[in-house]
């Protein structure tokens, strides 16, 4: 495995940071999670948008531009020989002191990591997935916004571990309001009566998945609807499913215990998950020449 530091291509076993870097000390830094599909890198202008959004929301200075940062992304996945693949880009705040004080640190690092990486659920596809509301809540956007997608994810963790000891495939969180938010690391769905809602991006993540997403079920004449949800039109719902770049577009088909609708994959999430599957695989920016 290749890795980019700061201008040079290592061997994974000689990829390495310093311990006094503010990424690794205080999570401060930015990233983005991107995938690759039979040779092209999907949405790569889209995902390089909000990374540069994020560095800029937190006063983090890129010393590369956007289009170095996607040549550089294209070359890992070369050097690696990936057409498929899951590409992570990483920008921290640097070398710094043991304070907190981001101005001792004078330049960016900028990491490229890219994997092999299939299908993320598996057969749970097919299946569907069991979800856990978990006690944990978002980050408010008056705090840390979620559409800053932040080296700290220890508020995304927290909730994935809650839902690992209560046996749940994924979280669910809610705000600090009582309105769904989203999944540990994926945007939620919900169907009723053929009619898709999703909580608006203030308290959740701007996914770009779940823009595609809003995409396909345009062109499919399918009616989405943005507003604030809450327990009752989740449990009460006919179908729910995630979006996320690993996650693609994933089912949910049991929350808490409870079966949502039929208590299989419905038709509505399985026509987006097909349409999703066509797009991922005829659009894209060639990794090979």
């Amino acid at each position: 495995m290749i890795i980019y530091i700061d201008g040079k291509y290592l061997p994974k076993e000689e990829a390495r940071i310093s311990v006094f870097d503010h990424g690794f000390l205080y999570g401060d830094g930015v990233f983005e999670g991107i995938r690759a599909y039979n040779g092209r890198v999907f949405r790569l202008q889209e995902h390089l948008d909000r990374l540069y959004d994020s560095a800029r929301t937190i006063d983090l200075t890129v010393p590369i531009s956007k289009q170095e940062m996607g040549e550089i992304i294209l070359e890992v996945l070369r050097r690696n020989q990936l057409s498929n693949g899951y590409i992570r880009p990483l920008v921290s705040r640097g070398v710094g002191d043991l304070g907190l004080d981001p101005r001792k640190c004078p330049k960016a690092s900028v990491i490229v990591i890219a994997v092999e990486w299939g299908a993320m659920y598996g057969e749970l596809y097919e299946k569907g997935l069991k979800a856990i509301t978990v006690s944990v809540r978002r980050n408010p956007a008056d705090a840390l916004p979620p559409n800053v997608k932040s080296l700290n994810y220890l508020n995304n963790i927290l909730a994935k571990i809650e839902a690992n000891y209560k046996g749940g495939d994924e979280a669910i969180f809610f705000d600090t309001n009582g309105y769904i938010a989203e999944g540990s690391g994926d945007n939620i769905f919900v169907v009723k009566n053929g009619v898709i809602f999703t909580p608006p991006t203030l308290n959740n993540l701007r996914g770009i998945t779940r823009a595609v997403v809003l995409e396909i079920a345009k062109s499919h004449g399918l009616t989405l609807m943005e507003q604030n949800l809450g327990y009752y039109d989740m449990y009460s719902a006919d179908e729910v499913f995630v979006t996320g770049t690993a996650a693609e577009v994933a089912p949910i088909v049991l929350i808490d215990g409870r079966s949502i609708g039929t208590g299989k994959p419905g038709p509505v999430t399985r026509q987006l998950m097909a349409a999703f599957k066509t797009v991922t695989e005829t659009e894209g920016t060639p990794i090979y020449m």
